[in-house]
């Protein structure tokens, strides 16, 4: 069982950066691949990235690679979103996820979420 609790989330310029933090608690965390997801007000959920259970391999999807950076500290419990560059179209609620299997870009294979943080990009 892993509990995931986003924070970091908030209101920022385009061009700006931004932050989040997944806290993550239980035991297993060290053994999942996770993942960032985001859901716009009127869209499905869809993938951003994900960082393998070591931190030795990650993937984008096409519209934030070369903007946003994935990482983890498995000492901390803690996976973490570097966003830069942010564009309006990045507002969207984010959300934490542990994979169920590396590779997906699905939020149907995730095991476990986190509650979501809001991210606000003003034009």
């Amino acid at each position: 069982q892993v509990q995931l609790v986003e924070s970091g989330g908030g209101l920022v310029q385009a061009g700006g950066s931004l932050r989040l933090s997944c806290a993550a608690s239980g035991r297993a965390f060290s053994i999942y691949d996770m993942g960032w997801f985001r859901q716009a007000p009127g869209k499905e959920r869809e993938f951003v990235a994900a960082i393998s259970w070591s931190g030795d391999s990650t993937y984008y999807a096409d519209s934030v690679k070369g903007r946003f950076t994935i990482s983890r500290d498995n000492a901390k419990n803690t996976v973490y979103l570097q966003m830069n560059s942010l564009k309006p179209e990045d507002t969207a609620v984010y959300y934490c996820a542990a994979l169920r299997r590396w590779g997906t870009r699905t939020p149907r294979e995730v095991g476990y979420w986190g509650q979501g943080t809001q991210v606000t990009v003003s034009s």
